[in-house]
């Protein structure tokens, strides 16, 4: 009995034994290499991990980044430390964990960082990531703050496109996609110009029944404003109101901004006066929006308004900043008032501020067109004092001032230094240069410059190839302008002012039939201006196609389209060299009624031809009914006629 008593115990630890066995079973490689790594990741053992690295699999790091979702600074630290290991870089779904605990966190800014990474250092497509984001996101759908910070990387990277395929992809799918990601997208299209696909975007986005946050109808505001349509924008102002929106500040100063823009600087002022009221006292006018108001002024030509506000903003304790300065300084150099420029410039240094390059280079630039070149060494000797970096702009003032002056051996030695220095990167003041050789008969230097150019690795862009095409013309070398026109069109599309340079060329050639076909082309482009017709309408005048010429003048003025003084002035022009003076008082009175009002250039045009052909009497009476429509004489003519009067008395 004991014995069988005995041996059933045996037996029965046995069997436990057994079982016990099969469930403990003894730690693979793999397990024991993922608990040390944890282990020493949480100890930041980095000595351990730099040795483990090889180790690595692409399993093997799922279950790390799973494992350490809870610490997401130390599982970023660990992503950067092994990111050199192939495994590690060729591992898309292990990084998509590690984005979404960037975003649980919300460090997007991270975030951000390793999606822009995937898609630019490693190469994956957008929409990859989208998937491998839903396949990593523990069985259910990634956030709508993911897909938000994934739209956001497409658009900082330039993916417009991309942007717009992940949104629509993760509809499909059935992810919510927020009212941000959608504001995101199209603030982008905004910036970079793209305002019909904006409305495009904004009816799909309202069809899916989406309701318009605060940003949403700031972007539909700037995008109206931008399009000069502030009454409209005004319109969504006060339904956003209405819909119990706070308007915030940058809604307040878009308004503010079309305003000015719009040259309505009334609205602007009284958009200012009640932004508190608007706002039940959250929001007061900031330093933008007073740099809006006196950017709008200033564009009117009334700096000294910008001034009178500018010391408004000091005395209601608002601090303006360096641009504020500039603005108003800039203002004040457009009219020609340097003295009041320098003035408060000084009382911009007085408080404590250093005028940027903006500043130096509104100086600069209207010191050029003075002359003063002694005024400008000593702005640039500030400048370097004051080390301020001169940037693209102020190089392309102080080479086209050089060239303005007469200094072109000086402003390709200025260039030189510039290219040699690598202060420059695109072809923008090269472009300057070549313009200005072609206008002193310098064409071999002009092509000198365009291939140490393409030696430097500087590409040529529209502002190169038009200068090299309109100098090619002008010196009548019309084979070599069509030579750089056909390179320039394998990389650019050509624009009206090149087309007109070629036009003007072919005319001055009195090449009538590739003029007319050029015409043809251009219209078809929807490139003809007032300077295409007038050029082609002195040309018809200069190759005698009289006939062609009035029909062509009578076609445009029925029509009201691009007739302006100087066509007056050419027609004028070809009926005084027959002497019909009759018939030029008469397109005279016509130029009148339209709106139009004589220039010098008609003054002179007249009154030449009359003192050839008429009495002094009619030559006394045109010039008295010039004077009186607001001519200015053109004064070598209207000596001309004094002297011919004296002798006349005589």
């Amino acid at each position: 009995m004991f014995f069988s008593l005995f041996a059933s115990k045996r037996r029965n630890v046995l069997v436990r034994a057994l079982h016990f066995c099969k469930k403990f079973t003894p730690p693979g490689a793999e397990d024991i290499i993922f608990k040390a790594i944890c282990v020493n990741i949480r100890q930041k053992k980095w000595k351990f991990l730099d040795q483990c690295s090889s180790s690595l699999t692409t399993t093997l790091l799922l279950r790390i980044f799973r494992e350490l979702r809870s610490s997401p600074r130390l599982l970023l630290e660990f992503y950067q430390r092994v990111g050199g290991v192939e495994v590690v870089s060729c591992s898309l779904e292990s990084c998509c964990v590690l984005i979404h605990v960037m975003v649980e966190c919300k460090n997007f800014d991270d975030a951000l960082w390793l999606m822009k990474e995937l898609m630019i250092a490693k190469g994956y497509l957008p929409l990859e990531v989208l998937e491998a984001l839903i396949r990593s996101s523990n069985g259910g759908f990634p956030s709508s703050a993911v897909i938000d910070a994934l739209v956001r990387s497409c658009t900082q990277i330039g993916a417009t496109e991309d942007a717009y395929e992940v949104i629509k992809e993760s509809r499909m799918v059935g992810i919510h996609v927020s009212i941000h990601a959608w504001n995101n997208f199209l603030g982008h299209l905004l910036k970079i110009g793209d305002v019909a696909s904006f409305w495009a975007m904004y009816k799909e986005m309202v069809s899916y029944e989406y309701y318009e946050s605060v940003n949403t109808y700031n972007l539909l505001i700037y995008a109206l404003c931008k399009e000069s349509q502030l009454s409209e924008a005004l319109s969504v102002f006060y339904r956003m109101i209405k819909a119990g929106f706070l308007p915030n500040i940058v809604g307040f100063n878009m308004l503010i901004d079309g305003a000015c823009r719009a040259d309505d600087l009334d609205v602007a002022q009284k958009v200012i006066e009640n932004m508190e009221t608007m706002s039940r006292g959250y929001v007061s006018a900031n330093v933008i929006t007073y740099n809006c108001l006196i950017n709008g002024y200033c564009k009117q030509g009334n700096p000294e308004m910008g001034e009178e506000i500018l010391d408004k903003m000091i005395e209601i304790g608002v601090k303006p900043n360096v641009r504020t300065y500039a603005t108003v300084i800039d203002g004040y150099s457009r009219k020609g008032y340097l003295e009041e420029g320098f003035k408060l410039c000084d009382r911009m240094l007085e408080n404590g501020m250093i005028p940027n390059s903006a500043i130096y280079c509104s100086f600069i630039h209207w010191l050029w067109v003075e002359g003063d070149i002694r005024g400008v060494s000593l702005l640039l000797s500030s400048m370097m004092e004051n080390r301020v970096d001169p940037d693209e702009f102020t190089h392309s003032i102080i080479i086209k001032g050089l060239c303005r002056n007469g200094y072109v051996n000086e402003a390709l030695k200025v260039q030189n230094w510039i290219i040699n220095m690598n202060l420059v990167e695109d072809a923008f003041c090269c472009s300057i240069l070549i313009n200005y050789l072609f206008r002193s008969n310098n064409i071999s230097g002009a092509e000198q410059l365009l291939g140490r150019m393409f030696v430097r690795g500087l590409l040529p862009d529209t502002a190169t190839y038009g200068a090299m095409i309109d100098g090619y013309c002008k010196a009548s070398e019309m084979k070599s302008a069509i030579e750089v026109y056909s390179d320039m069109i394998k990389v650019y599309k050509p624009n009206l002012v090149i087309m007109n340079s070629i036009l003007n060329g072919f005319c001055k050639e009195e090449c009538m039939d590739l003029s007319m076909s050029l015409v043809d082309e251009m219209k078809r482009l929807n490139m003809f201006d007032t300077i295409s017709f007038n050029t082609l309408l002195s040309c018809y005048c200069s190759t005698g196609r009289f006939k062609e010429a009035f029909d062509l003048f009578t076609k445009m003025r029925r029509r009201g389209l691009l007739v302006n003084t100087v066509s007056y002035n050419i027609m004028i022009n070809l009926v005084c060299k027959w002497g019909l003076f009759e018939q030029a008082s008469q397109i005279l009175s016509v130029m009148l009624r339209q709106g139009l009002t004589p220039d010098s250039v008609t003054y002179r045009t007249l009154l030449s031809n009359l003192s050839q052909k008429s009495s002094c009497e009619d030559v006394v009476k045109m010039h008295d009914y010039l004077l009186l429509k607001g001519v200015v004489p053109h004064r070598p003519t209207y000596q001309a006629i004094v002297r011919r009067l004296e002798l006349d008395d005589v």
